[in-house]
């Protein structure tokens, strides 16, 4: 009698897996619907055609800012504080001018948003920001 009772004790030690394993495969699925709806934070970039032209090409106003923070315009070295000046002046014979910044390697970024800033100032609607040719 005693062996029976073993043995009675031991199929109701048993647990069954099954349903612990429905719910692990239904919270995998869960988590794998939600995660095609997440939304990485970020901002939208404008990337060029290849297929258009340089903009520096057409009738634009282009800015060449050194790597010691010169800042030339029209090949002629301007102040930070004259960029603004400058642009406007140009921008009145044609408003619709597009604006061009370079720069070349060892420029600040400081330098670069000041010029942005004093070009949206002075009324330009769109600054171009030229990324590097391929060689």
């Amino acid at each position: 009698m005693r062996k029976n009772k073993r043995v009675a004790d031991a199929d109701e030690a048993e647990i069954d897996l099954t349903p612990m394993l429905d719910v692990v495969f239904i919270m995998l699925i869960f988590f794998i619907v939600v995660a095609s709806f997440l939304k990485e934070a970020g901002i939208e970039v404008n990337r060029p055609d290849d297929s258009k032209q340089d903009p520096s090409e057409a009738t634009s106003i282009v800015v060449t800012i050194t790597g010691d923070d010169q800042i030339w315009m029209e090949n002629r070295r301007i102040d930070i504080r004259a960029v603004r000046a400058n642009v406007a002046k140009l921008l009145a014979s044609d408003p619709e001018q597009s604006f061009t910044v370079k720069t070349e390697p060892g420029a600040s970024v400081g330098t670069l948003i000041e010029v942005g800033d004093a070009a949206r100032e002075a009324g330009v609607k769109v600054v171009n920001w030229p990324a590097e040719e391929k060689k």
